[in-house]
């Protein structure tokens, strides 16, 4: 039975679109990382999201959650060596949310550069900013009378 909406990781899936780019709707997983994981699962890459049973959609949902546990190399997870635990995982959807959440408050506890970077709403990336990202902030010399 085709389903036009499914619901994987707490996130709304358009069941019209390819299975592939349909999952990198959720957050913290991409086209490769999508492509290994129906790889893993052996599923039709051309099938669309909303034709996939219930089993094919818990296997995926299994595979994307332990990784490692079905030869998924690291190096194509998200998260390696994670500073509390040194472990390396695929974190998804709210997981993701709430580690880049720790990373800044780590980094601006720390007096990280980073972090304070973060902190001030600066660019964080070694971009020039004297001309650029004046969005929100005055512009402008004020002149006098």
């Amino acid at each position: 039975k085709f389903q036009h909406i499914l619901r994987v990781f707490n996130t709304n899936i358009d069941g019209n679109i390819c299975i592939l780019y349909a999952m990198t709707s959720i957050k913290g997983i991409g086209r490769r990382y999508a492509h290994a994981v129906l790889r893993k699962a052996d599923i039709d890459i051309r099938k669309r999201a909303g034709e996939l049973t219930e089993e094919e959609v818990q296997q995926v949902t299994t595979i994307m959650s332990n990784p490692r546990q079905y030869k998924i190399p690291d190096w194509y997870l998200n998260r390696q060596n994670d500073i509390k635990d040194g472990k390396t995982s695929q974190v998804i959807a709210n997981g993701l949310d709430n580690k880049m959440r720790e990373d800044m408050e780590r980094m601006k506890k720390i007096r990280l550069h980073r972090g304070l970077r973060h902190y001030w709403g600066l660019r964080t990336r070694g971009q020039h900013t004297k001309t650029t990202g004046r969005r929100g902030r005055t512009v402008g010399v004020s002149k006098k009378k």
